[in-house]
Parts: C-alpha cells; sequence; structure tokens
C-alpha cells in the first residue's frame, strides 16, 4: 500500500468515527429527553451503534468493490489497446508529456521508452491517474469502516451511560464536543487543510445534530 493509500485509509477512518459519534448522540439526545430509564437509553444507543458501524462497513465494501471492479476493467481495455493500436496508445503518452511543456521531439522519446519499458502501468497512470495492481482490499475497507464508526459511537454512548445521573447531560455534550473536535483536527492534519476551520466546522455541526435531536425528543 502506497502512503496515499494509507492517508486515504486514515482519513475514511477518521470521517467514520466522526459518523459514529454523529449518530449515536443523536438517537442518544432523542432517548434521553423521553426516557430516564437508563437501560432503554443504553440500549437504544447500542442498537444504532451497531446498526451504524455494520452500515457504514457494507456501503464502504460495496464502494470499493465497485472502485476495483472498474479498475479491472480500465486495465484489461488497456491491455486491449496495446495490442490493437500500439502506434495510437504511443502517441497519446508523446501528447501527455507536450501539454506538460516537453518539445515535440523529446516527447517522442520519453514515450517510446516508455512504451518499452513499462506500457501498461504508463497508460494507466497518465489516461485514468490509477497504480497498476495497487487494487484496495474491500474487506480491509470494510474492517477499518467498521472499527472507526464504533471507535467514535463509544464516546457519546459511555458519557450518556456511564456517568451518573446528574452528570450525565453536560459530560455527554463535553464527550461529543471534543471528539468532533479532535476528529476535524485529524482530518485536516491528514488532508493538509486548515485545522482551525475543520475544528470549528466539526464543532458547530456537533452542536446543530445535539439541538436538533434534543428538540426532536421533546416534540415526542
Amino acid at each position: 500500500m502506497t502512503i496515499d493509500e494509507k492517508l486515504n485509509t486514515l482519513r475514511a477512518g477518521v470521517l467514520g468515527s466522526n459518523d459514529g459519534i454523529l449518530t449515536v448522540v443523536g438517537v442518544l439526545f432523542s432517548v434521553a429527553v423521553a426516557t430516564t430509564n437508563q437501560f432503554t437509553i443504553f440500549i437504544a444507543g447500542l442498537a444504532d451503534l451497531i446498526a451504524c458501524a455494520f452500515s457504514m462497513a457494507a456501503g464502504e465494501y460495496a464502494s470499493v468493490s465497485t472502485q476495483k471492479d472498474t479498475e479491472k476493467s480500465v486495465v484489461a481495455e488497456e491491455k486491449r489497446l496495446l495490442h490493437d493500436n500500439l502506434d495510437t496508445e504511443k502517441k497519446r503518452i508523446a501528447i501527455f508529456y507536450e501539454e506538460k511543456g516537453v518539445t515535440s521531439a523529446t516527447a517522442a522519446e520519453i514515450a517510446e521508452d516508455l512504451i518499452n519499458k513499462k506500457p501498461l502501468e504508463t497508460l494507466v497512470d497518465i489516461k485514468y491517474n490509477l497504480k497498476l495492481d495497487h487494487y484496495m482490499n474491500p474487506w480491509a475497507a470494510a474492517f477499518s469502516s467498521l472499527f472507526s464508526a464504533t471507535a467514535g459511537g463509544i464516546f457519546p454512548l459511555a458519557a450518556m451511560t456511564l456517568s451518573p445521573v446528574s452528570y450525565q447531560w453536560p459530560t455527554t455534550i463535553l464527550a461529543v464536543c471534543v471528539s468532533v473536535s479532535l476528529t476535524g483536527y485529524l482530518s485536516a492534519k491528514l488532508g493538509n487543510g486548515l485545522v482551525k476551520i475543520a475544528i470549528i466546522r466539526n464543532l458547530l455541526v456537533g452542536i446543530l445534530t445535539m439541538i436538533i435531536h434534543y428538540s426532536i425528543g421533546i416534540l415526542l
């Protein structure tokens, strides 16, 4: 796995954790407003945590499987084109380097060299921005999402159900604010984004989620 692939996996894990946090706290707030029964609150939160984790894992598996199948199809098509239209593919490589500012003569030399050394790898890269044989594992992606969503959802669930009843609301609010701020920080760091903006954005989304679901609980 390349460094970029590892970073993409980590970013997906962070986003999965964020989804787990917000999904679970949404259910917890709605239920906890409607009832004070701690067991009911716990079961509702746990059920939502499990459903969220498995739903995200299934979605990630399907998404990565589709991407993998598409990439394999692209590679098969390029193999056919190399066999049937070698000169055309060679010109495509030359054009790619010409568009980058290389002279026509030099681009032709580069294309000739690449078509002789690594034709399939070169064409897949320049035409589709794919790395040959670097397919993501759907099962690895699924388990990564399953773990990250579960890890994120545990924060509000533990805060709401393990805290003393008199402190469960402020403890849960604090746990959510801290955890979504952490996922915002990590996503910005991994994606080379603006840390402050990412934290504020996640914090606002977390607070808005709690307000909405608290209001839903009151209405019910």
